[in-house]
């Protein structure tokens, strides 16, 4: 019988290896861009920290990546029936360096992790227009992008590849971002998306001009109710035109 080496048997998986799913789903409320967050307890040492993190979960033996990720934003936001795009796997041996993520994975898996790789899943969703988010679970929140704080494991990365992937989209299909808005929507609302996005300031006339040649964002007879400010004219996104554009 062939022996193995023992730098064949250092090379060879660990059995505590685990694999995961994590979820980036992003909401625009017509000011900010806000991704969906969690909230976790961990304790250390007899005090109990709180703190938020993306939605995920380890896999079941039983179910693909899809269904996992479908299951785990359901079992912790109570949002279901979303499209959800796989984007990037991340698979740092740095991953579980912070002793309270350890800690916290290893409580609520109830088993020992030497490391974990998990598969990063983005959505884009109307926030409060959707009826898949309407109603939250109590722990799930919607935190500005540009507000969020240090998160658990390597969440702030993963959010951030997120978010050069949904420009990566719209470049290549500019209807994306649309996903983002109320079927109504001002040209300020489109042009703050964009900027919070992309991360730049948009000229305000160069902005307007661009939007006012596209077929397809159609100028309404209607303005905006109920506003402190000078009412704005409301536009809509017509699929069925940009569809027979890009033909």
């Amino acid at each position: 019988m062939k022996k193995t080496s023992t730098a064949a048997m250092a090379l060879r998986p660990l059995a505590m290896n685990h694999i995961s799913v994590d979820c980036v789903v992003m909401g625009f409320d017509g000011k900010k861009l806000h991704v969906l967050l969690i909230e976790r307890a961990v304790e250390i040492d007899g005090t109990v920290i709180h703190d938020m993190k993306l939605p995920g979960d380890l896999i079941y033996e039983d179910e693909n990546l899809d269904e996992a990720a479908a299951r785990v934003l359901h079992d912790l936001t109570g949002i279901k029936n979303i499209n959800l795009l796989q984007f990037k796997a991340y698979g740092s041996k740095d991953r579980t360096k912070n002793r309270k993520d350890l800690l916290w994975l290893e409580h609520t898996t109830h088993t020992r992790v030497e490391r974990i790789v998990t598969v990063g899943y983005l959505s884009l969703v109307r926030i409060g227009r959707s009826l898949a988010v309407q109603h939250l679970d109590d722990e799930a929140r919607w935190v500005a992008v540009d507000e969020l704080n240090t998160l658990p494991f390597d969440h702030n990365a993963i959010i951030d590849d997120a978010l050069s992937v949904i420009r990566s989209q719209a470049e290549a299909d500019p209807s994306y971002l649309f996903n983002l808005l109320p079927q109504k929507f001002t040209a300020l609302q489109l042009r703050t998306l964009y900027e919070r996005v992309y991360g730049k300031r948009q000229d305000v006339r160069n902005f307007q001009k661009k939007m006012n040649q596209l077929d397809y964002v159609i100028a309404l007879d209607e303005r905006e109710r109920d506003v402190a400010h000078r009412a704005a004219r409301l536009y809509r996104f017509d699929r069925k035109i940009y569809k027979r554009s890009r033909r």
